[in-house]
């Protein structure tokens, strides 16, 4: 009878036909090749202090290195992460939305239900995810978050589905990117906890439900007319974020100069307050910038003197325009006698894209009052014409003769 053994062979090993290894060499090759795994076996780990005599390995260095920038990066992440308020007490300004939500919590967590589907728009940088992160430890439960244009497949949003557990938090930003199939996908899962994916093709083709858990979904947007009507009626509470007021991002600027461990006085919040444009986002931005200042050009607290030096430096002024803001007026009033003027005649003269003008800078211009769009261009009004040290005579003059044109 014939043996068969299960050892296979090692690829080391020769072929049959080739000349055998003499004993001896391959005993040597089997003690170096011994040695080797147990110095590797042995191999001290890198958070293990090394004692008298014995010399790190050159192998060891780099991944020190690494792991060492991780802890760095993640400290910083946890920092970041500070700035955002928890609760809704400490959530500061929004008063209405605050009260709505506080009511829909309450009555959720008497009936021991999910909350409503919620709809937030308005302006970026207002904290639209931090009260989706604020919801979900109000209600105690999971969060996930995710962007639209990132659930460009149905699975991508059928495996988060299928995920949540009960009374779980999904928030989906910028949701008016959502696409076509993505956003059919979610009609039944809206109303009815519920799944329905179609299984092969054809004739064979069948479709299959299956139930969810209870959920709500947390949208943010900032283009709220850009939903499809089927999706926006499907949200029970459709809520708009404004802008916050001066004393509010006060608060705002010195709860985050605490969290930052950075001295500042209630002049230095209420400067850079004027300046953020009434957007929590770029008032956190701005402190940071004045911190960076303070650290390296002046020392102590951060004043409102200190402040403003600090912001002019940056090119903000008082009204919170920047560089391009005050240019794009310059130009209008200098070279066109503050108007009326073209959007393509504006983005020729100044070097900047249309669309950019059109999206970035004009909608804060026309906020404040700086900037007026008429049928025939964009008109720079006697505001603004103060606020840059310019005659707003001329300009008064220019917008009554266009009036009085287009009776």
């Amino acid at each position: 009878m014939a043996i068969i053994s299960s050892k296979q062979p090692s690829p080391d090993a020769p072929p049959p036909d080739s000349n055998p290894q003499p004993q001896a060499k391959r005993s040597e090759s089997a003690k170096s090749a011994k040695s080797v795994n147990s110095s590797k076996a042995t191999e001290p780990d890198v958070n293990v202090p090394l004692t008298t005599g014995e010399t790190k390995p050159q192998t060891r260095k780099p991944s020190h290195g690494l792991l060492e920038g991780q802890v760095k990066a993640g400290e910083t992440d946890r920092q970041e992460e500070k700035l955002r308020p928890r609760r809704l007490t400490e959530y500061i300004g929004q008063k209405a939305l605050k009260e709505v939500l506080n009511i829909a919590i309450k009555a959720a967590q008497s009936r021991q239900e999910s909350l409503d589907h919620l709809l937030l728009y308005g302006p970026p940088g207002l904290g639209k995810t931090t009260m989706a992160l604020i919801l979900a430890q109000e209600m105690e439960v999971g969060c996930k978050i995710t962007t639209a244009p990132a659930l460009e497949r149905p699975r991508d949003i059928v495996g988060l589905l299928v995920n949540l557990q009960k009374g779980d938090i999904l928030f989906i930003d910028e949701i008016h990117r959502l696409p076509r199939v993505t956003e059919e996908i979610l009609y039944p899962a809206m109303e009815d906890a519920r799944l329905d994916i179609t299984i092969g093709k054809g004739q064979s083709a069948r479709t299959r439900s299956i139930p969810l858990q209870p959920f709500t979904l947390v949208g943010a947007t900032t283009r709220v007319g850009a939903l499809t009507s089927p999706l926006r009626d499907r949200f029970g509470l459709i809520q708009r974020l404004r802008f916050y007021e001066i004393d509010e991002l006060t608060q705002i600027i010195t709860r985050t100069a605490q969290v930052l461990k950075t001295a500042i006085n209630s002049d230095g919040a209420m400067e850079i307050a004027r300046r953020a444009r009434g957007t929590p986002r770029i008032a956190n931005r701005l402190l940071k910038r004045v911190r960076d200042y303070v650290q390296v050009k002046s020392s102590g607290v951060i004043s409102a003197a200190i402040a403003a030096e600090a912001l002019e430096l940056f090119n903000v002024d008082p009204c919170g325009l920047d560089w391009t803001d005050r240019r794009l007026l310059t130009v209008m009033i200098e070279n066109f006698n503050g108007g009326p003027v073209g959007l393509d005649t504006m983005a020729a003269a100044t070097g900047e894209d249309a669309q950019t003008i059109e999206e970035v800078y004009e909608p804060y211009l026309m906020q404040i009052g700086y900037l007026q769009r008429t049928p025939r261009g964009r008109v720079v009004t006697p505001a603004a014409c103060r606020h840059l040290g310019y005659d707003e005579k001329d300009v008064s003059t220019s917008l009554s003769e266009q009036q009085l044109s287009l009776m």
